[in-house]
């Protein structure tokens, strides 16, 4: 069952201000267009063909999870979907070891050219693990190909997910489950303060963090304030760089090496 990155999930206040700003950090952004909840977004797409999706609400979606984080948490990362290549197979394995999967819920937007996209997603209550998406209409209409994947600041594809966790131990069990495999690495990390789990699915690294102690700072603030979830964001690409926390609009990112 190969799974892959599908998409990670940034909120915004202001769409337009972010497809500036990332365009200003070197991503090629395009417009994606309004989902019937009225939420609109922008898309970053990559020759891996995982994408950021920047999303913001002009009006309040008090029941939707991501709304609520950007309103009391303010912009940043609040979710991402892996891409299973049979969604109704690995949905049913899923909930056969246990995990709660709301779903299958129909999802569908409207693009500026009035094009209508459709798809299915399966999600978990709880974001310590990612939901599950499928398409109805052809992929390649949500996932734009061709020069909208290259990037002037080189970045190719996404490297790694970093995912803020509150019990490892669980939420080990839970990828292992929804993965269907094991990790590469556990164990704690000496200094920094925080437990690790990580798991390779492709080229990918998912990495799961448990802070344990006060050098942890940031992602137990992370916890607190925002709950589990993607943390931070590693993108490959020709040369390692930090990218600034403010331009990103509250999502940690960086740019390694390309191995």
């Amino acid at each position: 069952m190969p799974l892959s990155i599908d998409h990670i999930v940034i909120a915004v206040a202001d769409l337009d201000a972010a497809m500036r700003d990332y365009a200003a950090l070197g991503f090629t952004v395009l417009p994606g267009g309004e989902h019937p909840r009225g939420s609109r977004n922008a898309l970053v797409v990559f020759e891996d063909g995982a994408y950021l999706e920047i999303i913001a609400f002009p009006r309040p979606v008090p029941g939707f999870r991501w709304w609520q984080v950007l309103d009391s948490a303010g912009p940043g990362l609040v979710d991402y979907a892996v891409l299973p290549d049979d969604f109704e197979a690995d949905l049913a394995r899923a909930r056969a070891t246990g995990i709660v999967m709301d779903g299958p819920i129909e999802g569908g937007r409207l693009q500026p050219d009035g094009t209508r996209l459709a798809w299915r997603s399966a999600r978990p209550p709880e974001p310590d693990i990612p939901f599950l998406v499928t398409d109805v209409t052809p992929r390649d209409l949500r996932v734009p190909t061709g020069a909208a994947r290259r990037h002037p600041n080189g970045v190719t594809g996404v490297a790694g997910v970093t995912v803020a966790v509150q019990d490892l131990a669980g939420s080990t069990a839970r990828y292992r489950a929804l993965l269907g495999r094991e990790p590469v690495a556990t164990g704690s990390v000496p200094g920094l303060g925080f437990g690790l789990a990580q798991f390779r699915i492709e080229r990918q690294t998912l990495s799961l963090v448990e802070p344990r102690a006060a050098a942890a700072a940031a992602p137990a603030a992370h916890l607190i304030a925002r709950g589990q979830g993607a943390y931070a964001i590693s993108f490959y690409g020709p040369d390692d760089a930090v990218l600034d926390v403010d331009p990103a609009h509250g999502a940690r990112l960086e740019i390694v090496r390309e191995p």
